[in-house]
C-alpha cells in the first residue's frame, strides 16, 4: 500500500511545484477564512483517483472534498487525505509543505506517507516499521530506517508551529526541559521527532484529521506516540471535540521514544 501511496504523492507533488512556480497561483478563501490553492484541488483529484483505482472499497476522507461538502460515510477502515498541507506556507512560498496519506483502522493510523516536494524528503510507516527516502528526478532513492529516541538527558528539542499556539504553547513549555525550540509548518515536525532529530511536538489551536494521520502513522511506526491533554491515545474517530467539525482534533502532544504521560498531565484539558 505504501509504496501506491508513495507513487500518489510524487505525481501530486510534481503538479504542486508546477503550480508552485506561478505567479498566480489560483488562491482563494474558503468558507473559514484559510487559503486554498489550484495545488490544493490538483493534487486531491490524482490522489483521489489513485486510490478509487486501487481500494474502490475504501472510503476516502479528503480536506477539500469535505470543504466542498463531499463526506463519505466511514467504517472502521478508511482513508484520510490532505493533498497539501501548510497552504499558508504555500502561498508565503516558504517551502514548508507536505502531501499525506494515511489509513486509518479501528481509530488508529496505522499506514502513513508524508511527502515535502520542495526537498524531495518522504516519510512512510507502516507495521513493519519507518522510513526515510529522497525523490531524485521523479525516483526514490533507497529507503532508510529511522527510529524515535529517547528524551535527552540534556533536554528536550521541541518542535513548534509557526502559526499557533501563543500563550498556552509558551507556559506549557516553561515546565518542561526544553534546550532548543526549532519553529516549522506542516505535518513535517511529526517526522523530525519520528527521525530522532527532535522530541516533542505539543500542539494547541485548531487541526484536523487529515493534518496529522500520516505523521502519526510515521511516528508511530518509528516508536514514538501522539496523546491528547487528557491522557489518552490519539485517535480518529468522528465527533471526538464537542461541538466541532466532526474530524477536529482536540490539542495533542507528539512525543519521542519515552513515556509522555507525564509531560500530558501538565498541560491544560483538552
Amino acid at each position: 500500500m505504501l509504496d501506491e501511496f508513495a507513487d500518489m504523492a510524487i505525481e501530486a507533488g510534481e503538479v504542486i511545484l508546477a503550480i508552485y512556480a506561478r505567479a498566480d497561483l489560483g488562491e482563494r478563501a474558503k468558507s473559514d477564512g484559510s487559503p486554498v490553492t489550484e495545488a490544493d484541488a490538483a493534487a486531491e483529484a490524482i490522489i483521489l483517483k489513485g486510490l478509487a483505482e486501487h481500494w474502490p472499497d475504501i472510503p476516502v476522507i479528503a480536506e477539500e472534498a469535505v470543504c466542498a461538502g463531499h463526506v463519505p460515510e466511514t467504517g472502521a477502515r478508511f482513508f484520510l487525505v490532505d493533498p497539501l498541507d501548510g497552504t499558508a506556507e504555500f502561498v508565503r512560498r516558504s517551502g514548508e509543505f507536505t502531501v499525506n496519506i494515511a489509513l486509518v483502522e479501528d481509530g488508529h493510523p496505522v499506514a502513513g506517507l508524508v511527502y515535502l516536494p520542495t526537498t524531495g524528503e518522504m516519510f512512510r510507516g507502516d507495521a513493519l516499521g519507518a522510513a526515510r527516502s529522497r525523490v531524485h528526478d521523479g525516483e526514490l532513492t533507497d529507503w532508510v530506517a529511522i527510529r524515535a529516541r529517547p528524551a535527552p538527558a540534556e533536554g528536550l528539542t521541541v518542535m513548534a508551529s509557526r502559526r499557533s499556539g501563543g500563550g498556552a504553547q509558551l507556559a506549557y513549555l516553561e515546565r518542561l526541559q526544553v534546550a532548543e525550540t526549532v519553529q516549522a509548518s506542516s505535518s513535517l515536525k511529526l517526522c523530525r521527532i519520528a527521525e530522532g532529530v527532535a522530541d516533542l511536538y505539543p500542539r494547541f489551536g485548531p487541526t484536523m484529521a487529515w493534518d496529522i494521520a500520516a505523521g502519526h502513522a510515521v511516528l508511530a511506526a518509528a516508536g514514538g506516540q501522539v496523546w491528547t491533554f487528557d491522557g489518552q491515545a490519539m485517535t480518529y474517530e468522528r465527533g471526538r471535540v464537542a461541538g466541532c467539525d466532526a474530524f477536529a482534533n482536540p490539542n495533542f502532544v507528539a512525543s519521542g521514544a519515552f513515556d509522555p504521560v507525564d509531560l500530558v498531565r501538565t498541560g491544560p484539558s483538552a
